[in-house]
Formats: C-alpha cells, sequence, structure tokens
C-alpha cells in the first residue's frame, strides 16, 4: 500500500533561503580570514643583513709546502788515535763553542812514543853529522888518488842516506807530536749542540780511518738552520718564469714558516739553494732555505710549513672570508642589488690575505657582498642592509698581528 507525503510549498522555500544564509556568512568569514593574514604577512619586516664593499688591493699568490729542519753543520765526534777514554768535558746536551775540550784519551803511551820518535831523531842526525864528515875527508883523498872514486861514491851515497834518515825521523816527531798535542784531545770542531756522550771513562776508544771506529758524540749546529721541502716540476717552471729562479744571492726569494702548533706563518727566511736534478721517480725537486735560529726554537728533523711566492703581485679584490657560501663543487656569495634584494653570485676565490679571502672571478668593484646575516636570506628575499667598514676591520687585523711576538 503506497503512502504519499505532501510538502507544502511554503516549508521548502524556508529551509532552501536558510542554507543560503549559511553559506554566505562561511564565505565572508573566510574572506574576512584571509585579509587579515595577508595584512599580517606583508607586516613582518625584511631581515638585516650586514654588507661590505670588496677591498681592492696588490697581493701575492702563495704556495705552502711541508718539509723539515736540517743543521747546517752536522759532526761526529770520532777519535783519529786509539787508547783510553781518560776524561769528559761536557754535559750531555749543552751548547759548545769551536775549539771546546770535549774528550781526552790517556797521555802516557803517545809521551812514550813521542820521546822515542826523538831519540831515533837524534842517532840519524848524529849519523848525518858522521857521513858528512866522512865524505869532507874523502874528497881530500880522492884528489891525492889516495882512495878510488868508487869508495869516495860510497861515502857519499852513506850521506844521502843519512839525510833521508833524518828527514823521516823528523816526520816522525812530528806525527807523535800530533798524536799527543792534537788527537789525544778532541775538541769541538764547530759551534752548535752536543748530543750525549756515547762513552764512558776507561773505556776503549778504537781511533784511525776505518769503518769500525769509535763514536763518541754528535754535534748540530743550531744557528743558523736550514729548512728543506720538494715541489712539483709545474710549480718549478713557474718559479723560474716570473721570479728567475729561486736560488741564493740578492735575488734570494723570501719565504715564511710556521710550525705544526701556530697558527701563522711569522717566522721569515730566505731560500738558499735549489738543486739540479728533477727526480725521476716523484717529478719533484729539492728546495732548501735558511732561516735565523738565535733562541734554539728550530730543531734539527722538526717538521713545518713552508710559504713561497707562487706569483708575481697582482691587484685582487678581496671580501670577508664569512660571505662565501657552497653550493656543492662551487662557491658563491649574496650581493645586494639597487632594489635591495639579494642576488646569488658565483665567484672564484683565491687565497687568504690577512683574514680577508681574495676572488679571483665573479665580483665587481662596486659589488655590496652580504657578509653577516647570509642564513637569515635567500636569493631573491629583499634585505635591509646595514654597512660594514671592511678596510678598517683589516688594517686593525693587521696591525693585532704585526704586534704578536715572535
Amino acid at each position: 500500500m503506497a503512502i504519499a507525503t505532501a510538502i507544502r510549498p511554503g516549508a521548502l522555500s524556508a529551509r532552501w533561503l536558510r542554507s543560503a544564509a549559511a553559506a554566505a556568512v562561511a564565505v565572508s568569514l573566510s574572506l574576512l580570514g584571509g585579509c587579515g593574514q595577508g595584512q599580517q604577512q606583508s607586516s613582518v619586516p625584511p631581515p638585516t643583513v650586514t654588507v661590505a664593499t670588496p677591498v681592492q688591493r696588490t697581493v701575492i699568490d702563495h704556495d705552502e709546502y711541508v718539509g723539515r729542519f736540517v743543521a747546517v753543520d752536522s759532526v761526529e765526534v770520532r777519535s783519529r788515535v786509539s787508547g783510553y777514554l781518560a776524561e769528559i768535558h761536557f754535559t750531555d746536551g749543552q751548547m759548545v763553542k769551536k775549539g771546546d775540550l770535549l774528550f781526552v784519551i790517556d797521555h802516557r803511551p803517545f809521551q812514550i812514543a813521542l820521546d822515542q820518535m826523538r831519540a831515533n831523531l837524534a842517532q840519524a842526525r848524529a849519523n848525518l853529522a858522521f857521513t858528512e864528515a866522512d865524505l869532507a875527508r874523502a874528497q881530500e883523498l880522492v884528489h891525492n888518488k889516495t882512495i878510488t872514486e868508487q869508495v869516495y861514491d860510497q861515502r857519499k851515497q852513506a850521506k844521502s842516506v843519512a839525510e833521508a834518515s833524518v828527514t823521516a825521523q823528523e816526520a816522525m816527531v812530528r806525527q807523535a807530536e800530533l798524536d799527543l798535542n792534537e788527537y789525544s784531545e778532541l775538541r769541538a770542531p764547530v759551534d752548535g749542540r752536543i748530543g750525549d756522550r756515547r762513552v764512558s771513562v776507561g773505556n776503549l776508544v778504537i781511533g784511525g780511518n776505518s769503518n769500525n771506529t769509535t763514536m763518541l758524540a754528535t754535534i748540530v749546529s743550531v744557528d743558523p738552520i736550514r729548512f728543506e721541502f720538494t715541489f712539483d716540476e709545474a710549480s718549478y717552471l713557474r718559479y723560474q718564469r716570473f721570479a728567475g729562479g729561486m736560488g741564493s744571492g740578492e735575488g734570494a726569494v723570501p719565504v715564511a714558516l710556521k710550525l705544526i702548533d701556530e697558527p701563522d706563518f711569522k717566522h721569515t727566511g730566505k731560500m738558499d739553494f735549489v738543486d739540479n736534478v728533477i727526480d725521476r721517480s716523484s717529478g719533484t725537486i729539492r728546495g732548501r732555505a735558511v732561516f735565523a735560529n738565535p733562541k734554539g726554537l728550530f730543531t734539527p728533523g722538526m717538521f713545518g710549513r713552508i710559504r713561497v711566492a707562487g706569483s708575481p703581485p697582482y691587484t685582487a679584490l678581496l671580501i670577508p672570508d664569512a660571505a662565501i657560501a657552497t653550493e656543492q663543487a662551487r662557491k658563491y656569495v649574496l650581493v645586494v642589488d639597487g632594489g635591495g634584494f639579494a642576488r646569488q653570485r658565483y665567484v672564484v676565490p683565491g687565497q687568504l690575505d690577512d683574514g680577508m679571502r681574495v676572488i679571483k672571478e665573479g665580483l665587481n668593484t662596486d659589488d655590496r657582498v652580504i657578509a653577516n646575516g647570509l642564513m637569515r636570506v635567500r636569493p631573491g628575499v629583499k634585505v635591509a642592509t646595514e654597512e660594514m667598514s671592511v678596510p678598517a676591520a683589516a688594517s686593525a687585523r693587521k696591525e693585532a698581528d704585526q704586534a704578536k711576538p715572535d
């Protein structure tokens, strides 16, 4: 049985009107909310950043190498004569001067040998005096035909043999005097620092020129000191072209050095030698610089890092190092254009110079580079700027570095 429901036309119209009114209210609220958010977003101020104009000045590129210090003079103290060690006249590790007495070998055997050589010399001289007198008598007798020419020649030969014997004995006396007065007392051949004693008093010291002689101590010079390092063939060619070589003399290339615990290259020296052959196996050549070492800070065998001028002077633009950011393998900076918007600019950075980074490509002298606040902005964002006095900051840093003690 079907049931039919009747709807009045007036009731349907009232319901439709209420729904339309509710929808209109919702749309109005949505529009009002959107306008409020837009007004709120437009009221946020742009981020404030510090900008700097690139500094233009003359710089020199530098190359850095690792090397070791070596002594100018290094001596192994060995005896020229054999004997028992009698005295030691130094403290291990002390500074010694050239000529200072170091070791004394027992003198008595050398004194006995000298006395014997002098006695042999006296005997040879007496024999020479006899042969000279005998030859003088023979000269008169040979004129009178009392002796033959053969006897006269024999006496003349005896005199020559006696003279040679005297010369030989005089040489042996001088050798014995050297052994006693010079070689039995070992003195420092150079100025420098001596190591520890290798032999104690009472031990037998083997001397001479053989390979099994006894080493008593070592001495290395301290001031000045050399620094040896190697550099590649391409760098060698570059130095030859722009500097005409790196050798010693008036045109010697100045260098700077820092030790492993130092932040700056504050020790200065000069190149004094470059090898004459490039090593075939490594393709490198050996260089050497000399440094003053009055306080004995540098020690042979110590590591260091040396900085060498790698280009002629040229004019470059410099900016604070903190202004440079990295995008994968490329470097970039953010510059502020005339409208106050940040723009990305790819650059080719160079070396650090007094805390400033050299820019070889990518910037102009009138660019305004964001130096502080780089993390608060991105390309295309409008920014508020504050100026940084880069030249004054760099000058203050340079004066502070110069005031540091060496």
